[in-house]
């Protein structure tokens, strides 16, 4: 064995070491690059091994004979020594492969076609514990959590094509729901409320696993709760209370509280936000419960529900109400959604069916993870367990139970020690008291709750002998096609009805019903005679008889079983095993993140298996040995802790819980036989199971418990907490394993399939289009088409191809191997050696893709179920209390399913193949990515109320200086920007590196050859360079992002020349116009562009610095126009000179000119690429005018209009082009995407941009607009994300439901005697004018009008909304103005919820009309800008958001009279402005501008 001498190297201080290995090529003559080496210390062979990989080998990196180097982080990690001698062999890739590898990242948006990208490349590469993995070519940056390999926990390994990849986030949206049910006031078994328990346990253990990992949720924490009223009918409840009133299926009334206590809030330190959590606990529930009281009112007795009566499921539905909209708000700091239920119950809810079937296809679809923590004591039963509404309250009626694998279950308990006992009660003791006969019927039926009637005090006959006749082995003659249905055969007793009769509770005690009972129960004669023959069970003799007669009646009865509940059997939650079933896609959705254990099943790391009773004696030595390091009373998973000790991780070791896991590793030793004879029963052809090798593998049946479905439910594994899942939640896999078999596809589902050509699609679109745009190859097409069905919730199908079996092999499916899909399906990924041919499997619910590529085509083929679920809508209400609000307001929400076979994929893959062209818009339906901004000011006032501690908010109008022209300069540089254009002249001339002789050399010749020579004139400042577009270098680009200077603005921005005299015409002017150095400045050369283009602004400034009289510039460009001098830069003779940042170009050019480039001549090819802007309310900027009057607009004889919607020139408010988003060109992919903005810009406005994607990576779209913030910033704006829905009003579709607007009213008594305002004006003018009156109130605080687009035609009874956003881009306003009654709201009849319902809602015409605003904070706010905006030296670190609000609600009451001193001096204004007008025209009446 040869050794080598170990040096340590840091990687980067020399190039020759900037690899993990170094070693000397003359060392290992057969070594090549990707080799993998395996390191270890000779005296520890069975120690911690090393695996790297030789990423390099040059003579340069020599390190000596017989030495080898590795990097320094990696030795101490791995515990070794400098200069000690180790043993380093190359070894097989394959024998050191990984089964699975988890990879956690940070502080960033990684969506799922990133992470398949992420997979391929790390592909056949060498990886260790805590390895950081930088991805540039998709600027990803992860590390290495966690490896398994061969049912062990691993240092380092291989990753192959077969290794399962766990993308992790530390930075997730997690929802933390606190069930504030009845038991949280109960005491534990150690004297600690639940509510303790959950808070001053579970909590703080939580986030001190987040601190220590550096985990940086975004969180919202919600207080939850439902409340029963004792009433019989709606008539017993006052007016006010029944908006919100709902029924249970039992005709109860309840309404279901929640509170929001945090809401999207990152923090370092939680240790706060425990504090505010006890202090609402303590009032919480007389609050909640009290809610309703009124003077002199009676309102019917309300009761807190128990945990199991909850509203759990709405609870979830909620949180997936904004997790599904995901793509509506994208933030490119964090990935992954969480949504964490805490209850003080046992896992055991009381649920509707339809609500139940919603909740789980959503959950499913949407990938989310959802956790449900039960602070109780784990129970005896398989939990976590949904006991479906029972609507049959006879006697022979069963209940029904549901096991949802879709919830990851925890138990949490302290580790508190009792010094007289270790035992831990799994049941909850019903308190003692006497009950009364006549009470017993009165109690609620309920499966496992704790009211004493429902406890078995005594017992008719001996249980024992009756279970030995249940559970004797099977008859020898039955057939295997009656097997499922003898398993479930299990509890129901006739003898228990009596118990069941007298307690009137047979639905709780028998959750599985015997088939033949239930055919004698359905059978009417038996059914009317129930008492009698309950009476004759009760007598002892015959006891015996009945049973014997049903131990008889067993196998003839089953064959008729199936008619009661057809193909179903109920399940017993005390043995759920009984039941299993058919393995689906649903079922194998989340498997993939699971380890495989050393059994080859896959375990849950949180489940501990306690030593089954009849266990070998060495096995359950092994066991109880296994479990040495695991301690019971804090269930701490040694996984979760980053410092783990390598040495643990040795290549033969494993963490000690880990082997122990699943029952499933009974199948050893002595008990394999008993393990098959018990197992086989499950299967549907367990007559050949001596056919079946290997039942530890994936089945082809599934068990009903479990995240898994391979792990047996046995009374002894115990569940603790699933720390890895609530700190670093795992993201959906991208892999699967199930494809259905050909006879379910053939019968099941419905085939459909389309083919395409990209080649011949790209070359009719190469003809047709009018900018070129390098296309997509096929290979490109084809892997696009697969991202972007893994970003829609798609997973690939991973299946391995069978050895040749026999039938009944087959059948059973078990010889497959540990992870196969089991499917006889020919349907498989063709591996061949030829590149463009490939096949790709993904499915998501019950839908199937296969993508097949050969050559040039791609043939997409869809297997969509034949009978798909029918959608299913609920429609619900609630009561909510958001921070900043100051009651629980009406909301109400719809969970729906989505049809996802109803998606348009053909749509999409036919944008991919188009590269985005305008014959395949991004509809709404396809679920584009969009970021939405708005384009603000920056305001120097924030500062003096933050800085300077002003006491009063409304000084935003105080600012008497007209910054108007550098407003519109510095936006005009921004676009250009944006736009990636650059100039030949610029505004300031700067000497910069960049020459740029060559192409203003050419449109200098192709307008004035003659001239002098062009090198005389300044470079062009690279400030204005934005848009990259597919001929545009990288150097320039990056270029762009680093010179941008600050601008002096105390010329015009051009050399003043010449003055043109009164008469000059406009040829003079036009040649004037076209001079190389003095004229109005035009575009260097870019595609798409003519040659010679400028832009309408710089023309009609250039104008009026040059006209001496009084000629209007604008009129002057539209005469060059007609006389074709200028034209539309598209070539379009038909559009207008439209003022602002609008292309036009000279016409008349040497068109021979080598470097001529002629227009499109395609005005919507022309639009489509690049942005432009009309600017409105400033042409004074360029042609004299009045002043404005400075009377408010709401006192005016004629107020200006609201907005500029109504008479800007291109009629539409947005518009959308094309964006090419890989500015920086770094991606592997090809990106693009498409930006949508305001087609006007008015200063005083806020200036909207949505940035729309599907076919780019997260990273790289944050790099483009992180770049543009950039950009706004040195141009004097900010540009401030905003949600897609501000104000999150109920009842709208895409609202946020755990948000919504604060109403502000608006005192409009102030006048004395209580006079009306605007009584002076005409009265349908009067709505108007409140508006413009709020408006003005608004501005004072520095609000900024934002124009919407209409998402509707508006009705004549809807009013109309205008919204706000502040100048910080921190909060919006909004206001509602109805046609002369001034404000209309809600439809709650309690004026404290007016800010909760929408008018149109109702039909109640009686509503009270209030004038307010609606008030909402801006969630995309980065958290750290958002807790920046302290104010200085204020008492308790108020925050500005806070003060804004408080100070805007005191003057909106007129406190201190502020609003009536605002009302007086604006009258004042408007009569000092009637006497200047008065002296002006003495003789005319006097008017207002």
């Amino acid at each position: 064995m040869k050794l080598f001498k170990l040096n340590t190297h840091t990687r980067g201080c020399n190039k020759s070491y900037d690899a993990d290995l170094v070693l000397n090529p003359q060392d290992h003559p057969t070594a090549k690059v990707g080799d993998v080496v395996e390191i270890y210390a000779p005296d520890d062979e069975n120690g911690t091994h090393l695996l790297l990989q030789i990423t390099e080998l040059n003579e340069q990196s020599k390190t000596g004979r017989n030495v080898i180097s590795i990097e320094s982080c990696i030795a101490i990690a791995f515990k070794m020594r400098s200069y000690s001698n180790v043993v380093m062999r190359i070894v097989n890739p394959a024998d050191v492969a990984l089964d699975s590898i988890e990879i956690t990242f940070k502080d960033q948006y990684m969506g799922r076609s990133e992470m398949w990208r992420l997979k391929t490349y790390l592909t056949n590469t060498c990886v260790y514990v805590n390895k950081k993995i930088d991805y540039n070519d998709m600027q990803i940056r992860c590390q290495v959590y966690e490896m398994w390999s061969q049912g062990e926990r691993v240092a380092s390994g291989v990753i192959t094509d077969d290794t399962k990849i766990v993308f992790r986030s530390s930075t997730s949206m997690v929802y933390l729901f606190l069930q504030m049910s009845s038991e949280m006031w109960d005491f534990d078994i150690h004297g600690d409320l639940y509510f303790e328990k959950a808070v001053n346990g579970f909590l703080t253990e939580l986030f001190q696993k987040w601190k220590k990992l550096g985990c940086n949720h975004e969180v919202t924490i919600v207080l939850f709760s439902r409340t029963f009223y004792a009433a019989k009918s709606l008539d017993e409840f006052p007016p006010h209370m029944r908006d919100c009133l709902q029924q249970d299926y039992k005709g109860r009334y309840y309404e279901d509280f929640y509170r929001v206590a945090i809401q999207n809030e990152r923090n370092d330190d939680w240790c706060t936000v425990l504090a505010q959590l006890r202090k609402l606990f303590t009032s919480y529930q007389e609050t909640v419960l009290r809610y309703h009281e009124r003077q002199n009112m009676r309102i019917p007795l309300a009761t807190n529900s128990t945990a199991t009566q909850g509203n759990f499921l709405e609870v979830l539905n909620i949180s997936l109400n904004t997790f599904e909209k995901h793509y509506l708000d994208r933030t490119f700091d964090r990935t992954g959604q969480l949504s964490v239920v805490i209850t003080p119950g046992v896992g055991v809810f009381s649920v509707d069916r339809e609500l139940t079937n919603i909740t789980k296809q959503r959950i499913i679809d949407n990938g989310v993870g959802s956790d449900l923590v039960c602070v109780g004591e784990q129970p005896l039963h398989a939990v976590p367990l949904l006991k479906f509404h029972n609507k049959d309250t006879t006697l022979t009626s069963a209940d029904d139970y549901s096991l949802p694998h879709w919830i990851n279950l925890s138990f949490y308990s302290t580790n508190k020690k009792i010094a007289y006992s270790s035992f831990i009660p799994r049941i909850k003791l019903p308190l003692l008291s006497v009950v009364d006969e006549t009470d017993v019927e009165e109690n609620e039926r309920n499966f496992l709750s704790c009211n004493q009637s429902e406890y078995i005090h005594n017992s008719l006959f001996d249980y024992d002998a009756y279970d030995e006749q249940i559970f004797q082995p099977l008859p020898a003659q039955s057939t295997c096609s009656l097997q499922r249905v003898v398993r479930a055969k299990k509890t129901s007793v006739p003898s228990f009805e009596t118990y069941a009769y007298r307690n009137n509770d047979w639905e709780n005690l028998t959750p599985t019903k015997i088939p033949s009972l239930r055919r004698k129960m359905s059978d009417p004669d038996i059914h009317h005679g129930t008492s009698g023959m309950l009476a004759t069970l009760t007598d002892t003799a015959n006891l015996s008889e009945s049973l014997a007669s049903e131990k008889n009646a067993r196998r003839a009865i089953v064959s008729i079983a199936p008619i009661v509940r057809p193909g179903r059997a109920l399940i017993n939650p005390f043995d759920p095993s009984h039941v299993t079933i058919k393995l689906t896609s649903n079922r194998r959705r989340w498997t993939h993140i699971f380890p495989k254990g050393p059994t080859g099943v896959l375990i849950q790391q949180h489940h501990y298996q306690a030593v089954p009773a009849k266990a070998v004696p060495a096995v359950s030595y092994n066991r109880q040995l296994q479990h040495s390091n695991s301690s019971n009373s804090n269930n701490n998973n040694n996984n979760n802790d980053q410092e783990e000790q390598y040495d643990q991780l040795s290549n033969h070791s494993l963490i000690s819980q880990s082997k122990s896991f699943s029952s499933q590793n009974f199948a050893m030793g002595e008990e394999k036989s008993d393990f098959f004879k018990r197992r086989n029963t499950s299967l549907v052809n367990a007559a050949t199971a001596a056919n079946v090798p290997n039942l530890t593998a994936t089945q082809a049946k599934s068990y009903l418990w479990g995240a898994t479905g391979e792990q047996e439910w046995t009374p002894a594994i115990t569940t603790g907490v699933d720390w890895k899942s609530l700190s670093i939640p795992a993201c959906l896999p991208i892999t699967t394993d199930y494809f259905p078999d050909k006879r379910s596809l053939h019968n099941d589902y419905v085939i459909s399939d389309y083919t395409l050509l990209p080649d011949d699609v790209n070359l009719d679109y190469a003809k047709s289009r009018a900018v070129y745009r390098k296309p997509l190859s096929t290979e490109e097409v084809c892997k696009e088409i697969v991202s972007q069905r893994l970003a829609q919730g798609f997973q690939l199908i991973v299946v391995e191809e069978k050895q040749p079996s026999s039938t009944s092999c087959c059948s059973a499916s078990g010889s497959c191997a540990p992870g196969s899909n089991q499917t006889t399906s020919a349907v498989l990924p063709v591996k061949t050696s030829c590149e463009l041919n490939r096949e790709y499997l993904l499915s998501i619910g019950r839908i199937f893709h296969k993508i097949s590529l050969s050559g040039s085509v791609i043939t997409v083929t869809g297997y969509r179920p034949r009978h798909p679920y029918p959608p299913i809508n609920v429609d619900y209400r609630y009561r909510f209390h958001a921070p900043q609000h100051e009651t629980y307001e009406i909301s109400g929400v719809n969970f729906t399913t989505e049809k996802l076979e109803n998606f348009s994929w053909n749509h999409m893959d036919l944008y991919i193949c188009t590269r985005g062209d305008v014959d395949y818009p991004l509809m709404e339906s396809l679920k584009y990515w969009r970021f939405r901004m708005y384009l603000l000011p920056r305001e120097s006032m924030v500062n003096k109320i933050v800085s300077f501690g002003c006491q009063r908010c409304d000084i935003f109008t105080d600012a008497v200086v007209d910054n108007t022209r550098e407003q519109i300069e510095d936006f005009i540089r921004l676009i250009e920007n944006v736009s990636k254009l650059k100039r030949q002249i610029c505004r300031k001339a700067r000497q910069h590196d960049t020459p740029t002789p060559r192409i203003t050399e050419k449109n200098h010749n192709l307008l004035n050859p003659p001239q002098q020579s062009i090198n005389a004139r300044p470079k062009p400042d690279p400030s204005r360079i934005s848009r990259i577009l597919p001929g545009t270098d990288a150097a320039t680009a990056a270029a762009a992002a680093s010179a941008v200077v600050p601008r002096d603005d105390q010329d015009d921005g051009f050399p003043v020349d010449i003055k043109f005299s009164a008469n000059a015409t406009l040829a003079e002017m036009f040649e004037a116009m076209k001079h190389p150095v003095n004229g109005v400045g035009f575009f260097t050369q870019t595609q798409s562009l003519p040659s010679c283009t400028f832009i309408s602004y710089d023309a009609l400034m250039w104008l009026k610095a040059r006209l001496t009289n009084g000629r209007h510039p604008l009129d002057l460009l539209e005469a060059m126009r007609k006389e074709r001098m200028i034209c539309h830069a598209s070539g379009d003779w038909n559009q207008p000179i439209v003022p602002g940042f609008v292309f036009y170009y000279v016409v008349q050019q040497d068109r021979n000119a080598k470097d001529y480039a002629p227009p499109l001549n395609d005005y919507s090819a022309f639009v489509n690429e690049w942005l432009e802007i009309e600017l409105q309310g400033c042409s004074f900027l360029w042609h004299d005018e009045p002043a404005p009057t400075n009377v408010p607009n709401f006192l005016r004889e004629t107020p200006a209009p609201q907005s500029w919607r109504e008479y800007c020139k291109s009629k539409r408010v947005c518009r959308k082009s094309h964006l090419e988003i890989d500015v920086n060109q770094k991606s592997d992919r090809m990106e693009w995407g498409h930006v949508k903005h305001h087609t006007v810009m008015q200063p005083g406005f806020a200036f909207e941009l949505v940035v729309e994607w599907v076919t780019s990576s997260g990273p790289i779209v944050s790099d483009l607009i992180s770049g543009w913030m950039r950009k706004a910033n040195h141009c004097g704006y900010q540009l401030v994300s905003v949600p897609a829905d501000p104000m999150a009003e109920p009842f709208t579709e895409k609202s946020d439901p755990l948000r919504g607007p604060i109403f502000i009213p608006l005192c409009v008594t102030f006048l004395p005697n209580g006079a009306a305002l605007f009584d002076e004006f005409p009265e349908d003018s009067r709505a108007d004018r409140m508006l413009f009156l709020q408006e003005a109130i608004l501005a004072r605080f520095g609000f900024m009008p934002c124009v919407l687009e209409e998402k509707f035609t508006q009705k004549k009874d809807l009013p109309k909304e205008y919204q706000y956003v502040h100048c910080t881009g921190n909060m919006f306003a909004l206001i509602r103005c109805a046609s002369n009654k001034f404000q209309v709201e809600s439809p709650s009849r309690q004026e404290a919820n007016v800010t909760r319902c929408v008018y149109g809602h109702t039909n109640n015409t009686n509503v009270p009309k209030k004038v307010g605003f609606l008030w909402a904070w801006n969630h995309m706010i980065p958290n750290k800008k958002w807790k920046a905006l302290t104010i200085n030296n204020s008492a308790d670190g108020e925050l500005f958001q806070l003060k804004m609000l408080k100070d805007f609600r005191e003057f909106c009451s007129n406190s201190d009279q502020r609003l009536a001193n605002f009302w007086a001096h604006s009258q004042e204004l408007k009569r000092k402005s009637l006497k200047f007008e008065y002296n002006n025209n003495n003789n005319d009446e006097p008017k207002i501008i």
